[in-house]
């Protein structure tokens, strides 16, 4: 059994995948900002582009850990950042009836707020958000990404 002096590394997943996370897990996820409060420090993003099977989930990223190296565009409407986390709450809130329309705007129809502690966050730069969800559920479906701690229980 080997010792690791250092933390734990991020999970990476999805936005809409917050929702099944639980409390004090490490991840690391891609989002759009759609609101920034300077008075409570609370960047809230969002993935426009889920399906409308999909959960409808808005991460409320805490920034006050990162708050000195922010920046103005990093908490711009319409920016994709990078966040690196702890989530800290996972809240459904109840579904409305018809909330799940395509034609409805995309801050009604979400049901599950996840609040995340930041500890890293960068812009992503130009970016295909349909190719970096597939690259995302490919690296999800491969063996060798399985969690760090398994292959140690099991005494390999």
């Amino acid at each position: 059994m080997t010792m690791s002096n250092g933390p734990l590394p991020s999970q990476l997943c999805l936005l809409p995948d917050l929702a099944l996370k639980k409390e004090g897990d490490k991840v690391r996820f891609l989002g759009c900002v759609t609101a920034y409060s300077s008075v409570s420090g609370i960047l809230t993003l969002q993935h426009h582009h889920q399906t409308q099977d999909s959960p409808c989930v808005a991460a409320l990223v805490d920034v006050t850990l990162v708050l000195r190296t922010l920046k103005s565009d990093q908490v711009r409407i319409g920016e994709w950042v990078n966040v690196i986390g702890y989530v800290t709450t996972v809240t459904p809130s109840p579904a409305r009836k018809g909330s799940m329309r395509e034609s409805e705007p995309f801050q009604a129809r979400v049901h599950t707020q996840v609040r995340i502690r930041a500890l890293l966050l960068w812009s992503s730069g130009p970016l295909d958000t349909q190719r970096y969800d597939e690259s995302v559920h490919a690296l999800e479906s491969c063996p060798s990404m399985t969690a760090p701690n398994s292959a140690s229980k099991n005494g390999q």
